[in-house]
């Protein structure tokens, strides 16, 4: 399981039409579903579905005092940098907000115990593509994105289930931050 922001409709278009013309051609990239692009809070790994409205409930009643983050694309990233196995967006988090978020839901599930916080700082992002399994070396992606800001309103508990084609992510729960 995991807790992520989803994209507004509009941006999640905007966003998946760039980066669909970013790959046009590239056979050794398989670009991330559009309706599976989202920015991952805390990912909680195995949880008992016993625990689903629990973990729901700690995470957005963290999540009811911050402000729904304001995000703007901002660059691509290879990760690892010099042999990448995906590509991430890079999103400018105006005000830390979606740090403060981050922090907050984290902070919950830790105390939960359904969430051991990592040790690097949070980074607002969200895959674009991953490579392909035996592919060597891939290019970076030229092209800056869309530069357009979007308020990510809305905080989901996922289930993920990896399959050959991908993961598969299946919302649990969720609940839109309201403005503050």
């Amino acid at each position: 399981m995991f807790v992520a922001l989803d994209l507004p409709e509009a941006a999640r278009g905007n966003l998946v039409e760039w980066r669909d013309r970013l790959i046009a051609g590239r056979q050794d990239l398989r670009p991330v579903r559009p309706e599976a692009l989202h920015v991952t809070l805390a990912f909680l790994a195995w949880q008992d579905e016993s625990a689903v409205d629990r973990i729901a409930a700690a995470a957005f009643d963290a999540a009811a005092s911050c402000a729904p983050p304001l995000l703007t694309p901002a660059g691509v990233r290879p990760l690892p940098p010099r042999d990448p196995r995906l590509f991430a967006l890079d999103l400018d988090d105006e005000d830390g907000r979606a740090v403060e978020l981050q922090a907050a839901v984290s902070g919950a599930l830790e105390a939960g115990r359904w969430y051991r916080p990592e040790k690097r700082p949070f980074w607002p992002h969200m895959t674009l593509a991953r490579v392909k399994r035996g592919v060597r070396r891939a290019p970076p992606l030229g092209n800056a994105p869309p530069d357009e800001p979007f308020v990510a309103r809305e905080l989901t508990l996922y289930r993920s289930t990896l399959r050959p084609q991908g993961a598969l992510y299946e919302p649990l729960a969720r609940r839109r931050l309201s403005l503050t």
